[in-house]
């Protein structure tokens, strides 16, 4: 058995595990020292491909060989608690890919386990540092807009609309976790409760939009109010197609924010201006955006924000929390955002009924 250390980093599936999570994890300054997956074949080649010199097809006998103290999961949403309840049980550290859970009740239980294991626990919410969220939300804070009071998130994306895109199984497998409300939703959710706090109460709908059939949905519609009174609204539909359209505004008491192309304004009495992004909310620069049609035509955007989160990461296995730029999101953030999911799912099972959040 080789000593652990959690210089040492396992990752755990070889989709966007080899695509983000390596070359994060490397610039954080993580060793990659395996890969772990199900598939003999294709570890063996992306193992290769990625520079990473071990495979495996068990996480046990992984963290045994290589001595990682450090695993990153990045499988489809109903194997995260296993896995991460097996890597927790090792005294590893975890980053989880979300959504977190396969429902709240299995968050709870890896919340559980991390916290009473003392190891450092996050959740893969990475878009909390792209620069115009974290400075939407700075304005929020700073009380540029007065006391909020209404958010609205809409977006129409082409993402799935071409039923011919090429896009992992599982994202339109019911059984494996999938729909766009946990892949692309997770995020959201995520970003309101780190902007504003937690959900009180909400009614939804999800459907497909998309050319398909009998698959998980493709979009969703919600409204909701938090804990603090915040009214909203969020819509998102990945099967629309046509450019990508967003509208992201929260208006308050004194004045009204919103993001529009990168950039985040705020209106008040005084007028309209541009906030200046502060050196802090930068990211690294990101590599060349790849071919549209390609598995990496999103790694220019993801890898910035993922690096983030992986120096995150390395600050609070080694006790530092000062250096992050915006919250760290934990599993306890993983859980909250599950609750709100598994609220959604009830309410649209029931034609949009009110929901009461957690508890």
């Amino acid at each position: 058995m080789t000593k652990q250390s959690p210089n040492k980093a396992l990752v755990v599936g070889t989709g966007f595990g080899c695509r983000i999570h390596v070359p994060a994890l490397r610039a954080a300054g993580f060793e990659v020292v395996g890969l772990v997956g199900t598939r003999p074949d294709k570890l063996a080649r992306k193992a290769e491909a990625s520079g990473v010199p071990a495979w495996f097809v068990d996480l046990d006998a992984a963290i045994t060989a290589t001595g990682a103290g450090l695993v990153t999961i990045a499988t489809t949403p109903a194997t995260h608690g296993k896995l991460a309840l097996a890597a927790i049980a090792r005294g590893c550290h975890v980053l989880c890919e979300k959504p977190f859970a396969a429902d709240a009740a299995e968050g709870r239980a890896m919340v559980a386990a991390a916290e009473a294991a003392g190891v450092a626990n996050l959740i893969a919410h990475e878009f909390r540092w792209m620069p115009d969220r974290a400075l939407f939300g700075r304005a929020i804070a700073e009380g540029l807009i007065g006391d909020p009071r209404f958010l609205v998130l809409d977006q129409f994306i082409p993402f799935c609309a071409d039923p011919e895109t090429r896009l992992p199984r599982w994202w339109f497998d019911k059984e494996a976790g999938g729909g766009w409300l946990g892949a692309g939703g997770s995020h959201l959710i995520d970003q309101i409760r780190a902007w504003l706090g937690d959900f009180a109460s909400l009614s939804a709908n999800l459907m497909v939009v998309s050319d398909r059939g009998d698959v998980a949905d493709d979009s969703y519609s919600l409204r909701f109010r938090l804990a603090n009174g915040v009214e909203g609204s969020m819509q998102q539909s990945a099967g629309a197609w046509g450019p990508m359209t967003t509208l992201w505004r929260c208006a308050g008491t004194h004045g009204t924010v919103w993001a529009d192309q990168g950039k985040v304004f705020v209106a008040d009495k005084a007028g309209t201006r541009e906030l200046p992004l502060p050196d802090d909310l930068r990211l690294p620069p990101p590599p060349p955006a790849a071919d549209p049609n390609s598995a990496d035509r999103l790694s220019h955007l993801e890898l910035g924000p993922f690096t983030r989160l992986c120096e995150a990461l390395r600050d609070r296995i080694e006790g530092r929390d000062a250096r992050a730029a915006v919250a760290v999101p934990t599993f306890r953030d993983g859980l909250a955002s599950m609750e709100v999911i598994d609220a959604i799912r009830a309410s649209a099972a029931q034609g949009g009924a009110l929901m009461q959040v957690g508890g």
